[in-house]
C-alpha cells in the first residue's frame, strides 16, 4: 500500500480532492470549486477544524469554516472605499461577493466560495500528496471593480507525514503594481478535549490597540502572553512582531496542532470567540485595513512580478 495517494469524493453535493498520508492517518480535504476551500483535516478519523455552518452554507453565504482563504483583505476594512497608488475604488454595497461584518463593514475580501478556482494538477508519490489550484481575477469584471489590480493566484497544497503545508503565489499579470493583503482564517478544534482545558501557545510580542468595530487605531503595544490553558479566555486580537518561523501551538488530550508561520506572514489574528470551541491562529500579509491605511506594511507586486506566502498546520502525537 503506498504512504500518500489522492481521493476523489464530494462533500454535500461538491466535488472535493482528499489528499492522504495513510501511515500518520491524516486527511485532508479541498473543494476547488468552492473557493478552493480546506473544508476538512482529519487525523486518525477525527476532524481537527470547525465544521461551523457547514460547507453548503459556505458555498450559499461565504459563511467561514475550515480553512478559507481571505483575499484581496484579510480581516475587515474600515469603509467602502480605499485608496492605493493612483486608483481610487469604491466597493459596491449591494455587490453579492461583498460580505458585511456586524457594523457593516466589509469582511473577509471577495474569493469567499468563487468557483473561479482550476485545478493544475493532483498527484502523489513516495514523498508526498499535493494538489495545485489556480484563479485568474482579471477574468471577473466585478471583482476586477472592487479590487482593479490585476493578478492570478495558485494555491500549492501538500501532505508530507501529519504536516499540510499550504503555498500561495500571487502574480501581478497586468500593468499595474498588486497590493498584498491577504491571508487564511483556520478554524481549528480539539476533539474530545473541553475548551477550557486547551493548551496554547501565542509567539508574538506585539499587539495592536483595536477600536470598537476591530479596526486598528494606530497604537501599539509589549506583550508576552505565556504557555497555558486558553480557560475561559477570549481573543480578538491582532498581533506582529512575530517570533521567527512563529509556530502557534494548541493542544490537549494525546495531540499537539501546531501552526507554523513560514514565509511570508508578518501578522497573525489569533480568533477565540465565546460559546464556540474552535481558536484561529490566522497567518495574514498584512494588517487589518491596510489597503484603506496604506504605508509601508502594506507590500506591492511590481507588475509581472509575484509574491509568495505559506503555512503549515503540522500534527503531532504527545
Amino acid at each position: 500500500m503506498p504512504d500518500y495517494c489522492i481521493g476523489d469524493e464530494s462533500v454535500a453535493g461538491y466535488a472535493t480532492k482528499t489528499l492522504m498520508s495513510l501511515r500518520h492517518g491524516v486527511e485532508a480535504t479541498f473543494v476547488p470549486g468552492v473557493g478552493m476551500l480546506g473544508c476538512s483535516l482529519r487525523h486518525r478519523g477525527e476532524e481537527l477544524l470547525g465544521q461551523r455552518g457547514g460547507l453548503a452554507k459556505y458555498a450559499a453565504s461565504g459563511s467561514t469554516m475550515g480553512i478559507p482563504l481571505l483575499h484581496p483583505w484579510a480581516n475587515r476594512l474600515s469603509g467602502l472605499r480605499y485608496t492605493v497608488g493612483t486608483r481610487n475604488v469604491a466597493l459596491d454595497a449591494a455587490s453579492p461577493r461583498l460580505h458585511r461584518d456586524a457594523n457593516g463593514l466589509p469582511m473577509h475580501g471577495l474569493l469567499g466560495a468563487h468557483p473561479g478556482w482550476h485545478v493544475v494538477s493532483s498527484e502523489a508519490d513516495a514523498a508526498s500528496a499535493r494538489l495545485s489550484a489556480r484563479f485568474d481575477f482579471a477574468v471577473d469584471p466585478a471583482l476586477l471593480a472592487a479590487f482593479p489590480f490585476p493578478h492570478t493566484l495558485q494555491i500549492d497544497t501538500e501532505l508530507h507525514e501529519a504536516t499540510l503545508t499550504i503555498t500561495t503565489t500571487l502574480r501581478a499579470s497586468g500593468d499595474v503594481a498588486v497590493p498584498v493583503a491577504f491571508g487564511y482564517h483556520p478554524y481549528l478544534q480539539l476533539p474530545g478535549v473541553p475548551r477550557a482545558a486547551w493548551h496554547v501557545e501565542l509567539p508574538v510580542r506585539r499587539q495592536w490597540l483595536l477600536d470598537a468595530r476591530g479596526i486598528p487605531t494606530g497604537a501599539t503595544q509589549r506583550v508576552v502572553i505565556p504557555p497555558g490553558r486558553l480557560g475561559d479566555r477570549t481573543f480578538d486580537t491582532l498581533f506582529d512582531d512575530l517570533a521567527p518561523r512563529a509556530r502557534f501551538v494548541l493542544a490537549g488530550g494525546t495531540r499537539r496542532i501546531a501552526v507554523e508561520f513560514k514565509e511570508g506572514y508578518d501578522y497573525a489574528q489569533v480568533y477565540a470567540p465565546a460559546g464556540d470551541a474552535v481558536i484561529c491562529f490566522e497567518p495574514m500579509t498584512a494588517p487589518t485595513n491596510a489597503l484603506v491605511v496604506g504605508g509601508p506594511s502594506l507590500r506591492l507586486v511590481q507588475p509581472q512580478q509575484h509574491q509568495r506566502a505559506v503555512f503549515a498546520i503540522a500534527i503531532e502525537t504527545v
